[in-house]
């Protein structure tokens, strides 16, 4: 009987953002999941809720980002019924990720950053690359399409933009990620987090900006049935 043929694990080639705001922070990421060159998933959702106000983007193994999600779900959970407290920071949340990667940084694939509003700190984001290490920092980005827009990022965020502005600017970061990266793609989800409000929204995929060299897409081809 011959053994089972291992599976390939599924690779999240992938454009993930966060950043702070005047208020608040915005999450942003593309939906494509590719397994080598198969595009496994064209609307998948990166941005993940680990608790009340704060969120995950996960880039690197499909797999190991989601079990680290529902780890730090359970943990943070946990922690909110012993501290009476429906609510938990961004950096417990964080520094749980932190744990939860470095822990197995021999063999775990994934870079994530940590995003969301609490009282203590107001909007904070956390970045978590490979190898557990954990940064405070003003925005973060990360997955493979990150290599293509640094320059812009670091060009373009600016410290106190009104919300409107940050949503623009992760929009147009995730959107030129996609042009150049062939692993990013698919709709551009984001995520608006402040004192007030968690809103989930996302650009259909013939909305997102085409630039430069890119081929505007038609849609689905017609297809003209002839009898006969």
């Amino acid at each position: 009987m011959e053994a089972p043929t291992k599976m390939k694990e599924v690779l999240t080639g992938t454009t993930i953002i966060a950043c702070t705001y005047d208020g608040g922070v915005i999450l942003g990421a593309d939906s494509r999941t590719s397994s080598g060159n198969y595009v496994a998933n064209k609307v998948a959702d990166k941005i993940t809720k680990v608790c009340d106000k704060v969120y995950l983007c996960r880039s690197g193994s499909a797999a190991h980002t989601q079990a680290v999600a529902g780890y730090a779900n359970l943990y943070l959970n946990q922690h909110a019924i012993e501290l009476g407290d429906k609510g938990c920071s961004v950096k417990a949340a964080a520094n749980i990720v932190k744990e939860i990667a470095y822990g197995n940084k021999a063999w775990m694939n994934a870079g994530m950053i940590i995003a969301g509003w609490d009282k203590k700190e107001k909007g904070k984001v956390f970045v978590v690359p490979l190898g557990g290490t954990l940064m405070d920092v003003p925005f973060a980005v990360g997955g493979s399409g990150s290599i293509y827009i640094n320059a812009f990022v670091d060009r373009n965020w600016k410290p106190n933009m009104t919300k409107e502005e940050c949503k623009s600017f992760v929009r147009k970061a995730v959107s030129l990620a996609i042009s150049r990266d062939g692993s990013s793609g698919g709709v551009i989800r984001t995520v608006t987090v402040n004192e007030h409000e968690q809103v989930k929204e996302f650009v259909t995929g013939n909305e997102v900006p085409v630039y430069q060299d890119e081929i505007q897409s038609k849609g689905p081809p017609q297809v003209e049935f002839v009898s006969v």
